[in-house]
C-alpha cells in the first residue's frame, strides 16, 4: 500500500487574511491565491467589486486615511497584505502622502491594536531610485537624498515606518516588485497600447530592467507571509522580487505592443532631451494648473532612460521565492487576454 504524501502548505491551518486593495491588479491576484489554498479573505478598498463578491470575498469599503475604517477591517483577521497605494508619476503631494504614508501608518496601528502579528507590505524599487543606472544592486542600497516624484517619496516614507514597526513586535516584510504585468492589468500594458503612436525610445535603447509577472508577484507575497509566520527571523527586512531575468526595456515594451497588435517603437530622443522636456512640461502643468498629467516628467525620463534591475538572492534564500511563470509564457497569456478583452 502506497503512503500518501501531502504538500505541507495544504496541511496548514486555514487563515483569515485582509488584503488592502483587494480589487486592484496585485491585490486581486493575492486574493485569488489565498482562496485557492483554502484561506478566507477580506478585502479593503475604496469601491465594491462584483468579481470579489462572486468569489465569496468579504468586502469592506473605506479609505486608507480613515484609521477607524482600517481598524474595523483588521478586526478578526490573522494577517494583512497591504497592497493598496496611490501610484503614478503626477499629482498632488497631499494625495500621495495621505494614501501611501498616512494610510500605511494607519494599517500598522490597526495591526498593533487588534493583535495582528503579520504584515506584508508592497513597496517599490523606486524607493531607492536616484535617477542613475542600477544594475544588479541588492537591498543594501540606501534611500536617495532627493526624489523626482511624490510616489517613490511617499512609498519610501511608508516603507521606513513598516521597518520600524518590526521593533514594536509586529512581524513585517516589505517586498519591492518592479513593473508588474500580465492578464488583468488595466494600467501598465493598456497605457503603453494607448500611447503606441506617441511613444519614443529614451536614450540609446540599451537599458535593462526587471519586471515581474502578476502570478509570480502574488506567489512572492504568500511565500513571504508564510515564512514570516513560521519565524520572525526575516521580520523588518526588505526584498526585491522579479522575473530574475532582466530584459531590455524597449524589447519588453515592443513585446507588449506586439501582444496588443501595435507596431514597435522606432523613433527615439536622447535622455537629456527627455529630461528637459519633462522639466518644462512639469512647470507648465503646475503653473497653468492643467488637468491630467504631462506626457513626460523628470522621473519618467529617468525611468525610461536608465537600467534598473536587482539581485533577488535574498528572496530566494529567505523564503524560497522563484518565478514559476517565465516571461515568454507570461507574454503568451497576456496576448491571449488582450485579444479576448479588447477584441484585437
Amino acid at each position: 500500500m502506497k503512503t500518501q504524501h501531502l504538500d505541507k502548505k495544504h496541511m496548514k491551518k486555514p487563515l483569515k487574511a485582509l488584503v488592502t486593495g483587494g480589487g486592484g491588479f496585485l491585490g486581486g491576484a493575492i486574493v485569488r491565491k489565498l482562496l485557492e489554498r483554502g484561506d478566507t479573505v477580506r478585502s479593503f478598498s475604496r469601491g465594491d467589486y462584483p468579481a470579489l463578491a462572486k468569489l465569496g470575498v468579504e468586502q469592506i469599503r473605506g479609505n486608507l486615511s480613515d484609521p477607524d475604517a482600517i481598524e474595523k477591517a483588521c478586526s478578526g483577521v490573522d494577517l494583512v497584505f497591504h497592497a493598496a497605494a496611490k501610484a503614478g508619476v503626477w499629482g498632488k503631494y497631499a494625495d500621495y502622502y495621505q494614501t501611501n504614508t498616512v494610510g500605511t501608518e494607519n494599517v500598522i496601528r490597526a495591526c498593533l491594536t487588534t493583535g495582528i502579528d503579520t504584515l506584508v507590505y508592497t513597496s517599490s524599487p523606486s524607493v531607492i531610485f536616484d535617477g542613475t543606472d542600477m544594475a544588479g544592486v541588492d537591498e543594501s542600497v540606501p534611500y536617495p537624498d532627493h526624489y523626482h516624484a511624490f510616489y517613490p517619496q511617499t512609498k519610501a516614507m511608508a516603507e521606513r515606518r513598516v521597518l520600524k514597526a518590526a521593533a514594536k513586535g509586529l512581524n513585517t516584510v516589505s517586498l519591492r516588485p518592479h513593473l508588474i504585468w500580465g492578464p488583468g492589468d488595466l494600467h501598465f500594458a493598456p497605457r503603453i497600447l494607448a500611447r503606441a503612436k506617441k511613444l519614443r525610445i529614451v536614450g540609446d535603447s540599451t537599458n535593462m530592467v526587471d519586471t515581474i509577472y502578476i502570478d509570480n508577484a502574488a506567489d512572492a507575497h504568500l511565500l513571504a507571509a508564510d515564512r514570516l509566520r513560521e519565524s520572525n527571523e526575516i521580520s523588518g527586512r526588505v526584498y526585491f522580487i522579479s522575473q530574475d531575468d532582466p530584459i531590455n526595456l524597449w524589447e519588453m515594451i515592443n513585446a507588449i505592443l506586439h501582444a496588443g497588435g501595435k507596431p514597435p517603437v522606432t523613433r527615439s530622443i536622447s535622455q537629456k532631451t527627455a529630461r528637459r522636456a519633462g522639466a518644462f512640461l512639469e512647470f507648465v502643468y503646475r503653473t497653468l494648473k492643467l488637468p491630467g498629467e504631462p506626457r513626460m516628467t523628470k522621473f519618467l525620463a529617468a525611468e525610461l532612460g536608465t537600467s534598473h534591475w536587482f539581485d533577488i538572492s535574498a528572496a530566494k534564500r529567505d523564503f524560497g521565492y522563484k518565478p514559476e511563470v517565465s516571461t515568454e509564457e507570461g507574454l503568451i497569456r497576456l496576448t491571449r487576454w488582450l485579444s479576448e478583452e479588447f477584441a484585437l
